[in-house]
């Protein structure tokens, strides 16, 4: 936050993140990648947003080499919070081992070889959609309509606006009010869009002025109108 209010250097703070290379506590990490994504989101319109994605894939790719891609005998909840956290991070960012592994998995569980945990699949989803084409949309938006299980469903519809490419944001937003999603879901498509890229911010606040009245008239004002604006 003192970095963000201009109190002290954002150098010095990514020196300090540095520091924490080698902490194996969750929590730290996740405090870790949200203040990164602010950063990024910060300098989403700057020629530093490249080398924000170079820090990142640095400092979280020495703990996603520690913890693998596959569960360790007696390790407990938060390092398998931890082990999707890191690999979403890494694979967001472009890390190239990440994203080729990721690949890998996504194919096999899409043809049904071996099916990803739970625990793998958000992370796994976003890293091949970031780096995807219209191809990884519609396999994503085919898993969504087989699968059966709600909570699928919704883990599918936040990350599918990490897609890059403006026609195919496009048409995840327009997926976002179709019938194959639940209204009360349409605001965390949308919401995923808009925290999915630079492109996928303008794009989203595009569609909501488009789509105005009729995204009024479906919340008449309630929290996930304002949670829409927020977002």
């Amino acid at each position: 936050p003192q970095a963000r209010a201009g109190i002290i250097s954002t150098v010095e703070v990514l020196k300090v993140m540095e520091a924490f290379v080698n902490e194996p506590n969750y929590t730290v990490w996740s405090d870790l990648s949200c203040n990164l994504g602010i950063l990024g989101t910060l300098l989403s319109h700057t020629d530093f947003y490249e080398d924000i994605q170079v820090f990142v894939r640095d400092v979280f790719s020495p703990i996603g080499e520690r913890l693998g891609w596959d569960p360790k005998p007696g390790e407990g909840h938060l390092d398998a919070l931890l082990r999707g956290l890191v690999l979403g991070k890494l694979g967001k960012a472009g890390h190239k081992a990440t994203l080729e592994e990721a690949r890998r998995r996504f194919k096999e569980h899409v043809e049904g070889k071996h099916i990803l945990s739970a625990d793998l699949r958000s992370p796994v989803y976003v890293t091949v959609l970031k780096h995807g084409d219209s191809s990884t949309l519609d396999t994503m938006l085919k898993l969504h309509k087989q699968a059966d299980m709600q909570e699928e469903k919704n883990r599918i519809e936040r990350v599918l606006g990490a897609i890059s490419q403006p026609e195919l944001i496009q048409k995840v937003l327009t997926f976002a009010l179709s019938e194959e999603v639940r209204p009360q879901d349409t605001v965390s498509v949308i919401g995923g869009v808009a925290g999915g890229s630079k492109q996928g911010r303008k794009a989203a606040w595009k569609f909501v002025r488009d789509n105005w009245e009729e995204l009024y008239n479906r919340y008449q004002g309630g929290f996930l109108i304002s949670r829409l604006i927020k977002v």
